[in-house]
């Protein structure tokens, strides 16, 4: 039994010990802490400067000289087309978004099983679509859907098929950018979801083999549950980035055919630049934050569950 008292030869100390442990975990943490503020202080002014400006320019006129409130919301929320371009930001976002992440979890497992040395070699090659940048392998899916040379109506008539107007309906139009999205994105989940295997611990599918577990009870029991957390936050992030899109969709359609590919980020460069309405333009931008907000809210809250249960 350890006394904390003064008295005496042989007693120890443990208190002033453990006092200045804490005090020693402090400062090291005000030092992490103070090497840290400088980048701290240059995100926040990159992140919150913007972002304040956005919401003060949303609250005057077209000519910028004149408080105006919500008028520019308001004047938003009565035109269907802003409506269309809500719609069509979800649809564009939760479809690429769920394609990438089911391509990209079905690619991991097949590259998890092909032995170590092969595995660079996969990697590498399925990473392409996502090191090129975007814009420029956008320009080589214009020429493939380009309405008198595109080599996919070339096969289709090869097959016996009608042409299609890719980029000139408004279906297929839809379909032509969440799929160029989808084969951008589609290698990042890959590569997140191929770490995530790579550190599930092998005993735990070894017990499960002699329990008799076949191979969906073990992806439904093991693989789904140590891969949780690391889906939801490349889920969050993938939506945040497919929201905020603007290269495949301008470069592709331009928000076209009668607006119905827009998205939050062409339908703001439309209206703030070239319509010269700057503020009504960053109106529809600050529009996209509190529908992010909300999945962010919703995903984090359950991950952080998940870690409270771990």
């Amino acid at each position: 039994m350890t006394v904390n008292s003064s008295d005496g030869p042989g007693t120890t100390r443990t208190a002033p010990k453990r006092s200045g442990l804490r005090r020693a975990v402090q400062r090291r943490s005000t030092i992490a802490f103070l090497m840290a503020l400088p980048l701290i202080l240059i995100i926040a002014g990159l992140v919150l400067y913007p972002a304040v400006y956005a919401m003060t320019l949303a609250t005057l006129n077209k000519s910028m000289e004149e408080f105006v409130g919500l008028d520019n919301f308001e004047f938003l929320f009565e035109r269907d087309a802003f409506w269309l371009v809500v719609w069509q930001s979800c649809l564009f976002a939760v479809s690429a978004v769920v394609f990438k992440a089911l391509i990209g979890f079905i690619v991991a497992h097949l590259v998890h099983n092909i032995p170590l040395k092969g595995q660079r070699k996969w990697r590498g090659m399925l990473l392409v679509p996502w090191v090129i940048p975007p814009a420029m392998s956008t320009l080589a899916w214009l020429w493939l859907f380009d309405s008198s040379y595109s080599a996919f109506n070339w096969i289709l008539e090869g097959l016996g098929f009608e042409r299609v107007l890719w980029l000139g309906e408004a279906g297929w139009a839809r379909f032509s950018v969440i799929l160029v999205n989808v084969w951008y994105g589609a290698p990042f989940f890959m590569i997140m979801y191929l770490a995530a295997l790579k550190s599930v611990p092998e005993q735990l599918y070894e017990a499960a083999e002699i329990d008799g577990a076949g191979w969906w009870q073990r992806m439904w029991f093991i693989t789904l549950p140590m891969m949780r957390n690391i889906i939801a936050i490349t889920v969050l992030f993938s939506l945040i980035v497919t929201f905020a899109n603007f290269d495949i969709v301008q470069v592709l359609t331009g928000g076209g055919p009668l607006d119905y590919t827009h998205v939050f980020a062409t339908y703001a460069f439309m209206l703030g630049i070239r319509s010269s309405d700057i503020p009504l333009g960053a109106s529809v931008s600050l529009f996209m934050f509190p529908i992010l907000g909300l999945a962010a809210i919703f995903i984090l809250r359950d991950v952080n569950k998940r870690g409270n249960q771990g």
